[in-house]
């Protein structure tokens, strides 16, 4: 059913994830909230964990399953956070990479302006951007000015969406796009390098694993919390004007320092025992540093509540918790 006009519409795509399971969390009570997912499977585990949530089934690359889901619920405001957000899964598969994260968010742009035009109504949307569209700028830190250079095909597709979102906000849309630097937490995957760091740090320090098995060490990232980024995420779409806004820590810390905080947490100084590289994980290319400079975020009242040692502590300590409620599945 549409909204009446007087109560927000909030879409969610990509609501199985980690950002949309947050943000989810965040928008209880605050209209009517629907959530997009990818498989009948995922759209049921949502409805049964968010009951208060009409989940729905579609795919980012159907263009009129996306059109018909818009023009039947009238959102209000959409968060498009859909697509697989794993850059080394984009080098195995980039043209599926294309059209999902970069033409996909252009077939919600379009649906949306469509309703805009047809019911009089703003329609407000945020894409999840990424730090991958820098690439190897050689600019640190990155702003929303900086010049874009992705070197991933990953990159490359955020890269477009984030373009097309400047041209739907040109046109009179209010569009924004977050540019969202690594986020963390203990909902991530295994298969993302920080948490597969603090489930083997977990099972390591457990007496379940001897080994952790990594790819490059010495690139360096600005991680923040999920949550943190959410909350961001929701103050850009609440703000008075639409723009772009780098979403970030603006601290930089390598993998390596990533591995040294989780294993000291654990009471292992020395993990060169327990630690390995195998260039099989190398990725063919690799931003060397990326970091932030989230000051027009700030502007908005925002700042992060988790700084990295206390994101390193609490995935860590999340993990030896679920570890430990089923030690047969560690």
């Amino acid at each position: 059913m549409a909204s009446d006009g007087s109560t927000p519409s909030t879409l969610v795509t990509g609501a199985s994830g980690q950002d949309g399971s947050y943000l989810l969390e965040q928008l209880a009570g605050r209209g009517e909230v629907h959530g997009l997912c990818h498989s009948a499977e995922a759209a049921a585990a949502l409805s049964v964990a968010f009951p208060g949530v009409s989940a729905h089934v579609g795919d980012l690359a159907d263009s009129e399953g996306i059109r018909r889901l818009i023009f039947e619920i009238e959102p209000t405001h959409i968060f498009n956070f859909a697509g697989n957000t794993s850059v080394e899964r984009s080098w195995t598969f980039p043209t599926e990479t294309a059209d999902v994260l970069g033409i996909g968010p252009v077939r919600i742009l379009d649906a949306a302006w469509q309703l805009q035009e047809r019911n009089g109504r703003a329609v407000r949307l945020l894409q999840a951007s990424s730090a991958e569209i820098f690439g190897d700028t050689g600019v640190v830190p990155q702003s929303e000015t900086t010049p874009r250079k992705p070197v991933t095909p990953y990159g490359a597709a955020k890269s477009f969406a984030h373009e097309m979102v400047g041209v739907y906000r040109a046109r009179g849309m209010f569009a924004s796009s977050a540019i969202l630097y690594n986020h963390e937490s203990p909902r991530r995957p295994h298969s993302f390098v920080a948490r597969k760091i603090s489930h083997e740090a977990a099972r390591i320090s457990l007496g379940l694993s001897d080994a952790l098995v990594l790819g490059q060490m010495d690139v360096f990232r600005d991680w923040g919390y999920a949550p943190d980024y959410v909350d961001g995420m929701m103050r850009i779409l609440g703000a008075d004007e639409p723009g772009d806004f780098v979403v970030a820590t603006g601290v930089a810390h390598s993998v390596r320092q990533f591995v040294d905080h989780a294993f000291a947490y654990v009471g292992i100084d020395d993990w060169s025992s327990y630690v390995s590289v195998d260039p099989a994980l190398y990725r063919p290319a690799d931003p060397k540093q990326l970091v932030g400079d989230p000051t027009r975020l700030r502007s908005l009242g925002w700042e992060p509540s988790v700084d990295f040692e206390q994101l390193v502590h609490l995935m860590v300590d999340a993990d030896i918790r679920a570890l430990q409620a089923a030690p047969s599945e560690g």
